[in-house]
């Protein structure tokens, strides 16, 4: 009996990222105090100014293009298509830059970069929403140059994401993985809340003038960048290892006498160019061969979806009966699982660990809109039912979906190296703006309200297909799924 217990392995062996050490140890309530009060308000208030202004421009500026160009939705696809290949194909560089940039000057010029783009795309807005004249071709430059700006304010958020979300706020928590995990609900609360109440805060002022829309917009970024430049800046001086290198540089002596040899400048600009994109290539290969991939990608792949209360849906939901309203409580209803998820997946992976907690959210988004799928293939004909099922499965999925996030964002921020973790948050990031992009070609192919039934089975699939890699990922880490059934005898 003694050998049998000896040999027992402890707990926190499976429960531990690494399979080898608990990635949330028992720390005593003291020690989620030891960031200081302030300093963590100061960050959440930088975050929240930078996704407040980031959404509400983000779905401003769809209203805002509805509304001054009608009768077409050409200009709207085109300037969404814009900014999400910028996504895909300069997010390794903005990594890139994240990785080996002053830590307060990558977000400095996120944040300066991100309101720049903002409000010099309101200025456009607006002269289009008054009809100021313009000369011939000046209106598609000038579209050109809105959809350029665009692409601006995407990669600024991102960087902006990456820099806090994905570093400043492990090193804030000082490896501390209770306040880590407190810090990353605390993120994903403000997330959630910006993302209801920003659309709608914009929403109900375009309703009644697009101009005083853009205005307020316009205002907003403008007024809001000095708090947030000033918020960011106290953190950085106020946490010693945010001014800590990542890492030191090491030149070869070869590359040194090779910088140093002088060459015509088309030569050195070539070289920059494929540079840059050689370290592109080794991102993407880094990504792959890390041992986070798995977890990574299976977040990644569930942008693409069409069952969210995103565009796709909403307008499905309008064409079969609902209204506004209905539809304006039903994400309400479904932001309030979102909010509770993390709770919920705090709470879970304080009991179970990130790992096995990842598992059991996966399975249950999976299974919530396996379910509601079903049921709006069975009802089929009867908008009303299917309608209604598809929609209690999609609300029931957001808590699975978002507790989910939240145990992928921990597992990855524990298991990547700090010098690399803008390269590899960067490529996830193209990656879910790639899945986001076919989720809406899915729509495009099928873009009859009776065939929105295709678009639902391939998110399906594509959620299924998360929870595979993910378990691929979780039996790789633990050596096993469910744990071994141990025979014990009394003595």
């Amino acid at each position: 009996m003694a050998a049998m217990m000896a040999t027992r392995r402890p707990r926190g062996d499976e429960d531990g990222v690494d399979g080898r050490t608990p990635l949330l140890e028992n720390h005593s309530v003291e020690s989620t105090s030891q960031v200081p009060v302030w300093t963590a308000r100061r960050l959440y208030v930088s975050h929240f100014l930078s996704t407040w202004n980031s959404r509400v421009f983000e779905f401003g500026a769809v209203l805002y293009l509805a509304r001054i160009f009608p009768g077409t939705l050409l200009l709207m696809s085109l300037y969404a298509l814009t900014r999400g290949l910028a996504a895909i194909l300069f997010a390794p560089i903005v990594g890139q830059y994240v990785d080996t940039g002053n830590r307060l000057q990558v977000v400095r010029v996120s944040i300066v970069s991100q309101r720049l783009a903002v409000a010099a795309s309101c200025v456009i807005l607006y002269s289009f929403a008054v009809g100021l004249p313009l000369c011939y071709g000046g209106e598609t430059g000038i579209l050109v140059l809105l959809c350029f700006l665009a692409c601006i304010e995407k990669l600024s958020s991102i960087m902006n994401m990456v820099a806090v979300e994905k570093d400043w706020v492990v090193i804030v928590a000082a490896k501390n993985h209770t306040v880590l995990v407190t810090m990353n609900a605390q993120m994903r609360r403000i997330d959630l809340f910006c993302n209801l109440f920003g659309p709608l805060f914009i929403a109900l002022i375009d309703g009644s003038s697009t101009k005083a829309a853009i205005m307020v917009n316009f205002v907003m970024n403008v007024t809001s960048v000095v708090v947030e430049y000033y918020a960011i800046a106290r953190v950085y001086h106020e946490v010693p290892k945010l001014q800590e290198p990542k890492h030191e540089p090491r030149p070869e002596a070869a590359d040194i006498d090779e910088e140093q040899v002088p060459k015509p400048r088309f030569a050195r600009g070539w070289r920059r160019i494929h540079g840059l994109f050689s370290k592109t290539a080794e991102n993407f290969r880094t990504y792959f061969r890390h041992r986070a991939f798995l977890a990574s990608f299976a977040g990644a792949l569930l942008y693409f979806t069409v069952l969210s209360f995103a565009s796709q849906m909403v307008t499905y939901l309008l064409s079969v009966g609902y209204s506004a309203t209905q539809v304006g409580l039903a994400r309400t209803l479904s932001v309030g699982f979102e909010v509770l998820s993390t709770w919920v997946a705090p709470w879970l992976m304080g009991r179970v660990g990130p790992v096995r907690a990842g598992l059991w959210l996966s399975s249950c988004q999976l299974t919530t809109l396996i379910a509601g799928t079903a049921l709006f293939w069975i009802f089929n004909g009867k908008p009303g039912a299917s309608a209604s099922s598809l929609m209690a499965g999609t609300i029931l999925s957001r808590l699975g979906l978002r507790g989910f996030d939240l145990c992928v964002q921990l597992i990855v921020q524990e298991e990547v190296e700090a010098e690399i973790r803008g390269a590899f948050s960067s490529v996830e990031a193209a990656w879910q703006n790639a899945f986001e992009l076919l989720s809406f070609a899915s729509t495009i192919f099928f873009s009859r309200p009776e065939q929105f039934k295709w678009p639902s089975l391939i998110s399906v699939a594509a959620v299924a297909s998360a929870w595979a890699a993910y378990t691929g990922f979780v039996y790789v880490r633990r050596g096993h799924l469910l744990h071994p059934f141990r025979r014990t005898t009394e003595g």
